[in-house]
């Protein structure tokens, strides 16, 4: 008899794809994250609707410039979620896709199984980066239908003073939200690196939060002005340049360059991982 030779054949990215991002969907917990975001706007436009917004100096200036000017409030809303709630659930997704799946012996099948392990990372990573567009995207639409219909305007009147049309601001929406989201994915990159070195995946999200909190601290010591270069948060806050007319381009330039390096190494790092973890 002959025997004969089984080739083993990688599957479709397409379907593998598919698969995870139904898989991400499909987690209550993340479905809960997306609501919890979503209703995130609607809270502060309700909250600065019956009380009229801060006033003399009280509270974020940002909230402030929210009243009768509700298309602010997309932007207002993502600068407050950035600093806690969209690194927590990026970070959560992110631990479910490797350490997760390593914590529940479903790893191990997906390391023997027929799809390669760069290409398993890189699934992993479209299941992270569709959370991330997802939870941005949610608190976009949800502040921008929350500032139309509650808080009222029919454009923004920007930071410098000027009015912008509806479409122009918009776009401001718009473009916040992709910078926001270029930033969510660097955390996402560097929590599946953590991810991909352990099993337990609340130490991913505590490795995570507490990496930033620390990152928040050594950016506000004037001593170490020379570090915050080197901090992902750094310069968060400059998001709310798109609300100036003209756009502030440099600040916005420079997060986006320091998030591609923490997006790169994170991959990079997830990559080398992987590789070269026993089955």
């Amino acid at each position: 008899m002959t025997a004969v030779a089984v080739e083993r054949t990688s599957a479709p990215l397409g379907r593998v794809l598919l698969a995870e991002l139904r898989w991400v969907l499909r987690r209550p917990r993340n479905l809960l994250a997306l609501v919890m975001l979503a209703g995130l706007p609607v809270l502060i436009g309700i909250g600065i609707v019956l009380t009229g917004g801060p006033e003399g100096g009280d509270g974020p200036p940002l909230l402030a410039a929210v009243a009768g000017n509700g298309l602010v409030l997309p932007v207002a809303t993502i600068v407050l979620a950035q600093t806690m709630l969209l690194p927590l659930v990026v970070s959560m997704t992110a631990a479910d896709a490797l350490a997760g799946e390593s914590a529940h012996g479903t790893l191990r099948g997906l390391l023997l199984a027929p799809v390669g392990r760069v290409r398993l990372v890189g699934v992993k990573a479209a299941g992270v980066l569709a959370m991330v567009v997802l939870s941005v995207g949610v608190i976009a639409v949800s502040g921008v239908l929350t500032g139309l219909v509650i808080v009222g305007g029919d454009g923004m009147v920007s930071l410098s003073g000027t009015t912008l049309p509806l479409g122009s601001a918009l776009g401001r929406v718009v473009l916040a939200a992709a910078w926001s989201a270029a930033q969510m994915a660097a955390i996402g990159a560097i929590a599946l690196a953590i991810s991909s070195l352990t099993d337990h995946p609340l130490v991913v999200m505590a490795a995570t939060m507490g990496t930033l909190i620390v990152f928040g601290v050594l950016g506000s010591l004037p001593a170490l002005d020379w570090l915050q270069p080197l901090l992902i948060t750094t310069g968060w806050t400059s998001v709310v340049d798109v609300l100036r007319d003209p756009v502030v381009t440099g600040a916005l330039l420079d997060g986006l360059l320091r998030a591609g390096c923490y997006l790169l190494i994170g991959v990079s790092a997830t990559v080398l991982r992987i590789t070269t973890k026993d089955a």
